[in-house]
């Protein structure tokens, strides 16, 4: 029984690992966009995994070009054997970055996707100076953590690298919300140049950014800004890791990566989450000159291997050949129109926010900007208990988050927003 499963998980595993909700689930199966709990319930799911399962669940493609790899025997080599998938996958990934004379490295998560950028950046600069962006998350190990923005994320004061911050796009508080979003871009490029010349030594290795903040409630600043922000950049040699682990493969609808919309070309670029499908598979890719900044033999173990390429080639053509970055394009807007519609002027409502299929709704205190976690909590609750599930964050966590399967149809789109604008109203008081 599911009670029993929670005793078990809370008798073995760490309290700093959270779980959803006031009473756990246990997923036991899923199709499509649904997943079925141990009590036999169905739920629309509009965070996959927190953004992971992008083409969705029990996905006949995908399924068999994994067993087809099974079938071989081969689970495992090493990368110190040639691996078709992996070249094939490779190859791919390098051609659609929009990089030139890319190189890729696989790993298996974010995490260590963003820790490979780094090691490579401050190789490449001979430097350990990093800039990095108010209120971001770039991981759980010590460098990824280091350049995390979150004090939520923070686990440790220990860092590898000394970091410089920069101010997010949050429009909701802060220093630069109360701006133009042209007036934001100017400010945050003379902040850039003023952070450069008093908290650097001058020669700072990277600036890594996420186009939208993840884990910060899906905050993302004017398209353009790092356009301007790229400009000082290059007048430093200052490399640019643009974090796309959760903005990556047509996710914002209107680009196939996040960088694109302020167009300019990062150095390196990370991906994961999304071209697994639930497998586990993350890299890095960038200019050769930059990722061959590696000074001693390295690699990873089970980065790259044949059962997750596999995956991840069979993830990447389901979503080319369906064109999921213009679904993503066609049902997000359902999605973002319906909630400012139907809750974006209620009073404790201070945002609706994000693109394609990567939306937030951030909760304040009526009459003001004083974040409201509670209420989020209880309109997480009702969607949960209406048949929907989301994601939480946000600094405060006062940010619904949602993340649905790039393949949501324009039917399961409308069925969502009913409960969430439901779930809504009804947490918030107000009557139907």
């Amino acid at each position: 029984m599911t009670d029993d499963l929670l005793a078990r998980h809370r008798a073995v595993l760490p309290s700093w690992m959270p779980l959803y909700y006031a009473e756990p689930l246990e997923l036991v199966s899923g199709s499509g966009r649904r997943v079925t709990d141990a009590q036999g319930r169905s739920y629309l799911d509009f965070f996959g995994g927190v953004l992971t399962n992008m083409i969705g669940y029990d996905i006949p493609e995908i399924r068999e070009a994994v067993e087809r790899q099974l079938a071989t025997g081969i689970a495992h080599t090493s990368t110190l054997y040639l691996i078709r998938q992996q070249v094939e996958l490779a190859e791919k990934i390098a051609q659609r970055s929009g990089i030139p004379d890319a190189r890729v490295f696989f790993t298996n998560s974010g995490t260590e996707a963003n820790e490979a950028a780094l090691l490579v950046a401050t190789n490449h600069r001979r430097s350990h100076q990093i800039l990095a962006v108010r209120n971001s998350y770039h991981g759980r190990s010590y460098a990824a953590m280091g350049v995390t923005g979150n004090r939520n994320w923070s686990a440790s004061g220990l860092n590898p690298l000394q970091v410089a911050w920069l101010h997010s796009g949050d429009r909701v508080r802060g220093l630069l919300a109360r701006l133009s979003a042209d007036e934001q871009v100017d400010a945050a490029v003379e902040d850039l140049r003023e952070v450069l010349a008093t908290q650097t030594a001058g020669d700072v290795a990277a600036l890594i950014a996420e186009p939208i903040q993840g884990v910060g409630g899906f905050v993302h600043p004017p398209d353009g800004l790092f356009a301007g922000w790229k400009k000082v950049l290059d007048e430093h040699g200052i490399l640019f890791i643009a974090d796309e682990v959760q903005t990556g493969w047509g996710r914002t609808g209107e680009h196939f990566w996040g960088y694109q919309a302020h167009g300019v070309t990062p150095d390196l670029l990370t991906f994961a989450k999304g071209i697994g499908n639930g497998f586990a598979l993350a890299g890095v890719v960038g200019r050769a000159e930059v990722l061959e900044s590696v000074p001693a033999i390295s690699f990873s173990t089970f980065g790259g291997n044949p059962i997750s390429t596999a995956a991840g080639n069979a993830v990447l053509d389901y979503l080319i050949a369906h064109d999921l970055q213009a679904n993503a394009a066609r049902v997000g807007a359902i999605l973002a129109d319906g909630l400012r519609s139907a809750v974006g002027g209620l009073d404790c409502v201070a945002e609706v926010r994000g693109k394609g299929l990567m939306l937030g709704v951030e909760f304040v205190r009526p009459g003001g900007s004083e974040p409201d976690p509670a209420l989020t909590n209880r309109v997480f609750e009702a969607a949960r208990d209406g048949g929907l599930l989301s994601g939480k964050g946000g600094l405060h966590g006062n940010v619904l988050r949602m993340g649905p399967p790039l393949t949501l149809t324009e039917e399961e789109a409308r069925e969502g927003l009913a409960i969430l604008v439901d779930a809504i109203r009804t947490a918030a008081g107000v009557a139907a």
